[in-house]
């Protein structure tokens, strides 16, 4: 089935949860499938820090034919979120009161922020229902959000890999990230390029946190024990910092490693389990088990505190990246979640 490409554009006036605001802005999104007779099939995905909103590209293993989210059933939607890099309004969109590129001034962004822009999206769409919300990571956290900011759309929500504030460990990988991008001598720089050689250090730091121990144990190992230099480990580092750097930008890295360090839902809604408690849509909170960046105590305590929502754990050889890697496993324990769905449904009826 072919997927669509879109542009969202807002004209109105766009205000800021950090104080500020944007003059309108813009959301790339992408969509596969079609919707039925009563919009009552839409999958939304929220991606995660450095996805892209193509979901084909990095999460086709979910959304394939034969799949539980078959694209031949549903309308699938991922946008790309406010302040990325993927089309969305962000660091490098031309700033309309000087029609330059924002760079360092762009405004801070938060998660509630960015659900924010999606409901106008999803309004424009007239989309009065979500069936599943999905996502993983920072994508996750925005789930958590948009379902407490409006819990009377989505149905069902899944938030993977994630938790409901940001913690000091993760806030603290985050930080040593930006330190990289800061020691860059460019960074200061109004350039595309800016920070460019500090984002790949940034990035081999955060693969330490996406991956763990055993990770690097079975997939970096040498191969005899004469080595003295150039490391199967040390070239993967460098490598995934280069790859990084090919797509991406430092602004964009900066900006949203910051949104996700402001991650809190309790924050104004008279605390965290307040918050959770909120939500009304069935959930399926899905954790790694060798995920050392979102533990799994994270998930457990969301599965804990919202209503009507259960914990699945994944089993993974790669740490918190697990989500993107192990489609079987996840799709499995989405399909038995709806499956046990369906049947607490015809009992209620009976």
């Amino acid at each position: 089935m072919e997927k669509h490409d879109h542009t969202f554009h807002y004209q109105g006036k766009f205000e800021l949860e950090a104080g500020g605001s944007l003059q309108g802005f813009q959301l790339k999104y992408t969509t596969l499938g079609k919707f039925n007779a009563e919009k009552s099939n839409v999958i939304w995905i929220c991606h995660a820090l450095t996805g892209s909103p193509d979901f084909t590209d990095w999460w086709s293993g979910l959304f394939d034919e034969g799949r539980f989210f078959d694209p031949s059933q549903y309308f699938i939607i991922c946008a790309n979120a406010l302040g990325g890099c993927y089309g969305s309004t962000g660091h490098l969109s031309l700033n309309p009161a000087t029609g330059k590129p924002y760079f360092h001034s762009f405004p801070t962004l938060t998660n509630r922020d960015v659900v924010r822009a999606f409901d106008l999206l999803r309004q424009e769409l007239q989309i009065e229902q979500v069936h599943t919300l999905i996502g993983g990571s920072l994508g996750g956290q925005q789930v958590l959000e948009w379902a407490i900011e409006q819990p009377e759309v989505f149905q069902h929500i899944i938030p993977i890999a994630t938790n409901a504030s940001h913690s000091p460990w993760g806030i603290a990988f985050n930080e040593a990230q930006r330190m990289a991008i800061e020691a860059d001598a460019t960074w200061k720089q109004n350039d595309l390029r800016a920070g460019s050689e500090g984002l790949k250090a940034a990035r081999a730091i955060g693969m330490l946190s996406y991956r763990f121990y055993d990770t690097y144990g079975q997939t970096q190992g040498e191969k005899n024990n004469d080595k003295l230099e150039e490391f199967r480990a040390s070239t993967y580092q460098r490598y995934q910092g280069q790859k990084l750097a090919n797509r991406f930008n430092a602004f964009t890295y900066y900006g949203l490693s910051r949104m996700m360090d402001s991650h809190n839902v309790g924050r104004k809604r008279n605390g965290v389990e307040n918050a959770l408690r909120s939500i009304k849509a069935k959930a399926l909170i899905v954790g790694i088990d060798s995920d050392i960046l979102f533990p799994l105590g994270e998930q457990r305590y969301l599965a804990e505190t919202i209503p009507n929502a259960r914990l699945e754990i994944m089993s993974s050889l790669y740490g918190h990246d697990g989500f993107l890697v192990e489609f079987e496993q996840l799709s499995n324990h989405i399909r038995k979640f709806f499956q046990e769905d369906l049947v607490s449904v015809e009992i209620k009826r009976k």
